[in-house]
């Protein structure tokens, strides 16, 4: 009991190490990115065809300090994947440890692509089709936070799905998944997405079908790829 005692008090040192430096890791991104925050303000904002507004002293902050978390979000994802990693490292084996590993830059990667598919292309979609509603019938103005924080419901919430198929792919390499299973959950799971996808939009149906598709789509992928890693590992506990 004692020796067990022991073992989760050394689990837990080891966990709070691990997210002790991930947080450190943000905190110092999060620093540096705000060096140069203004500059990527002015760089989002420069094709617009209107003049943001601030109604107080403190927008203009709120807008550079979130501009600069999700930047410091996106570079603090390998670094806690990794830290993760190195935390379940002694309870994987020697091939398991190669292969999950190897999730960790995909993580990034996934990341990044899922934000600036909803900035590159679900973004300018929703927000041109809402200002057109209002076309000569009201006089449009926008706050610095009021854009912004639709910018950001219409952006981070991919980068965070996105995530989805490498998710997947390393619960299935560690034998928590399996493809089979996806499928019979899938009339849950388009559910929760569907839903998902009315929560982060704005209430409209034409916003709602842009954002639903693609995360249909992702968890589509996410099975395939559970089926190719479930066959590989297959494969392989048959070869030995």
């Amino acid at each position: 009991m004692e020796d067990k005692n022991i073992e989760l008090v050394e689990h837990l040192g080891e966990l709070r190490k691990r997210l002790m430096i991930s947080m450190g890791s943000f905190l110092l991104l999060l620093t540096l990115t705000f060096i140069f925050v203004q500059d990527i303000y002015y760089w989002l904002i420069k094709d617009l065809p209107m003049k943001l507004a601030v109604l107080g002293p403190s927008d203009i902050l709120w807008v550079y300090l979130m501009l600069a978390s999700i930047i410091a979000i996106a570079g603090t994802i390998p670094i806690a994947a990794h830290q993760l990693w190195l935390f379940v490292r002694p309870a994987l084996k020697e091939k398991e440890q190669h292969v999950t590993l190897a999730y960790i830059p995909a993580l990034f990667i996934l990341f990044v692509v899922g934000i600036s598919f909803g900035y590159f292309v679900i973004f300018p979609i929703v927000f041109q089709f809402l200002i057109s509603l209002s076309e000569g019938m009201f006089t449009t103005f926008f706050t610095t936070e009021k854009y912004f924080k639709f910018m950001l419901h219409m952006t981070l919430p991919f980068g965070i799905l996105f995530e989805l198929p490498v998710i997947i792919m390393f619960l299935t390499s560690l034998g928590v998944l399996n493809p089979y299973r996806l499928q019979k959950i899938r009339k849950y799971a388009y559910f929760a997405l569907i839903v998902t996808a009315v929560l982060i939009t704005p209430p409209d149906f034409i916003s709602d079908i842009l954002v639903i598709i693609p995360l249909l789509f992702l968890y589509e992928c996410s099975v395939l790829l559970s089926k190719v890693v479930y066959k590989r590992k297959q494969k392989v506990a048959v070869a030995t």
